[in-house]
């Protein structure tokens, strides 16, 4: 090699010479050696912050190190110590001494020492007036260790508490704290001014550009004439973003009394695009390729109504249903209009053409239904309505056709903190449809529960358990004559993976047919491997009767296997690999499953 170039470990220590420069090592000491003070100092200090970060320069660090005088001081304050010193030196200079613009070209080391001085504790108190019925902060009581923090929840209770008792303008009127250095004690009073108790005035609407004013403040339902409420401006936020028509929506309180001791509220709202049209595709080694997309109208007439048109097909390439002809297609549209009969209540309306190729029938049927769903608080949603089935179903031993009036009836609880990659909370979903045949069959009623469960543990959550369990009971018609989609079946991605599709059945002697009763139980660890991936390990168990409830005779089967999920804006990617558990076929067989989303 010739002399004049330089070696490949120069131009290495060349190319990471920025990095070792931006370098630095923070040290942190408590005078008292208090460890959990010191883990509060730490996670208040932007300088720390700053170390974790491999992209800052020495100019950033001075500008940390100099904002957390202010922030550690805030810091003690939380944990009532108001006589302690904080120094922040900077390879040794201190960094209040530094100009901004005065940087070094590099920081070496940045120690920080904290003497905290004694803590204080409250002495007399006083926050009035209070509202009747406002809870004391825990805390704020002589003696107790004077955290600034208890204070300020104090103050935010005492305006919350004459706010909900309908006086939105009040506020923190003055204020007199005082720091006892020689008793080590911190006195305080507040002094609260709650202003006039209102009502409600007229809801002013602004930003709206297709949407109705008339309609948005039928949506918001904000109770005109009504004493002010907090709870009712945020339900009445929440009607407006829950439509999909806007987005965002805000309520926003004016800042003085309207006429007549009312308060006036405007509801500023932006508007989304009136379309959205959607695509969908999943994948199973034996269900076959479904594909579906659907178009959405927001806002149909200015109201609020959503048109949804959607198709989808499914088993393609997948096993040979009894038709021989091909996969299975759904086309559906539905309308619905919120805040009809009250705010809280909309109406829908339903109608689905299906073709479906299975196993044991081929169905066709045209079903449709009108009916109502009530938004209820902290999640809870409930429908009712009327609808009809007209239906043919051809089997190896018959082809009946049949028209059934139906009663649809569901309720549902919302507890998730996310519907597509849930780490927290619970589903439950419980419906009933009894029906009554006008032609071809007979009545009766099917029931049908889904509960789900989840629960993070571990270094920032990552790792979660998931449950899920269903049940299922066709009561009143017998298995021959119940209508046949209404029938249970397990085995494929929805109920056991690893299971063949619908691969558990009732045999009969002229052929097979699902059970009147069905139990499903799955069971996941997610486990986050790296931000954006995670292992999956999961095992499912179904069971299915051709009585209304399990008995001695059920059969069961179950499925394990592992699987990967990559988040992704839109979701998390799902692979899913499984086989049979337990049993002659256990390990017989392997099963891949591909879609977007978590299985349950």
């Amino acid at each position: 090699m010739p002399r004049n170039l330089p070696s490949l470990g120069a131009l290495a220590l060349t190319a990471l010479l920025p990095a070792f420069l931006s370098a630095q090592e923070v040290g942190l000491t408590v005078t008292t050696g208090d460890d959990d003070l010191a883990v509060t100092l730490r996670g208040n200090s932007l300088t720390y912050a700053l170390q974790d970060e491999d992209d800052h320069d020495a100019v950033e660090a001075v500008a940390a190190a100099r904002a957390d005088y202010r922030r550690l001081l805030t810091a003690l304050y939380s944990q009532g110590y108001y006589g302690g010193s904080i120094s922040i030196r900077i390879d040794g200079r201190e960094a209040a001494g530094i100009a901004p613009l005065d940087a070094p070209d590099r920081v070496r080391r940045i120690d920080i020492t904290v003497d905290p001085g004694p803590q204080f504790t409250f002495g007399t108190l006083s926050v009035e007036p209070r509202a009747t019925g406002t809870p004391r902060p825990e805390g704020l009581t002589t003696g107790a260790v004077a955290a600034s923090t208890v204070l300020e929840d104090a103050a935010q209770g005492a305006v919350d508490g004459w706010r909900q008792a309908g006086y939105p303008l009040a506020a923190v009127a003055g204020q007199d704290i005082r720091a006892i250095h020689a008793t080590s004690r911190l006195d305080a009073a507040i002094t609260l001014a709650p202003g006039p108790r209102l009502t409600f005035g007229p809801l002013t609407v602004r930003g709206n550009e297709r949407m109705r004013a008339e309609r948005i403040i039928a949506i918001a339902g904000l109770p005109e004439g009504a004493v002010y409420s907090p709870a009712d401006i945020d339900r009445a936020a929440l009607r407006l973003r829950r439509t999909g028509v806007f987005a965002s929506a805000a309520l926003i309180e004016a800042t003085a009394p309207g006429p007549g001791g009312t308060l006036p509220v405007t509801a500023q709202v932006q508007e989304m695009p009136l379309h959205r049209l959607g695509f969908g595709a999943e994948i199973s080694s034996t269900e076959g390729l479904s594909l579906s997309a659907f178009w959405l109208h927001r806002n149909l007439w200015g109201g609020a109504e959503r048109l949804r048109l959607e198709a989808e097909v499914t088993g393609i390439e997948g096993a040979a249903g009894l038709g021989h002809s091909g996969p299975d297609l759904r086309l559906a549209g539905a309308f619905s209009r919120p805040a009809t009969l009250a705010p809280d209540i909309d109406l829908t309306a339903d109608l689905a053409f299906e073709r479906r190729d299975e196993p044991d029938y081929l169905s066709t049927r045209l079903e449709g239904a009108l009916g109502f769903t009530r938004h209820g608080r902290e999640g809870v949603t409930q429908h009712a309505g009327l609808g009809f089935i007209a239906a043919r179903e051809e089997m190896p031993w018959r082809t009946r056709d049949y028209v059934l009036a139906t009663l649809p009836l569901a309720a549902t609880w919302e507890r998730r903190d996310n519907a597509l990659d849930a780490t927290r909370g619970w589903y439950l979903d419980v419906e009933a449809t009894p029906f009554l045949a006008i032609s071809g069959g007979d009545d009766g009623a099917r029931l049908y529960a889904d509960a789900r469960y989840y629960h993070s543990f571990g270094d920032a959550h990552r790792v979660t358990l998931a449950l899920r369990g269903q049940v299922g009971s066709v009561m009143g018609a017998g298995l021959l004559d119940a209508p046949a989609d209404f029938l249970f079946y397990s085995g494929g991605g929805g109920t056991v993976r690893g299971q063949p599709y619908q691969a558990l059945g009732i045999d009969l002697s002229p052929g097979r047919a699902g059970g009147r009763s069905f139990v499903g139980l799955q069971a996941e660890a997610r486990v986050h491997v790296t931000q954006s991936i995670s292992a999956v390990g999961f095992y499912d168990f179904g069971m299915i009767d051709s009585d209304s409830f399990p008995g001695d005779t059920a059969l069961h089967h179950a499925g394990a296997g592992i699987g990967l999920r990559y988040d992704t804006a839109i979701g998390p990617i799902r692979l899913d690999v499984a086989t049979p558990a337990g049993g002659q076929v256990a390990g017989g067989s392997v099963q891949v499953y591909i879609g977007i989303g978590q299985a349950f």
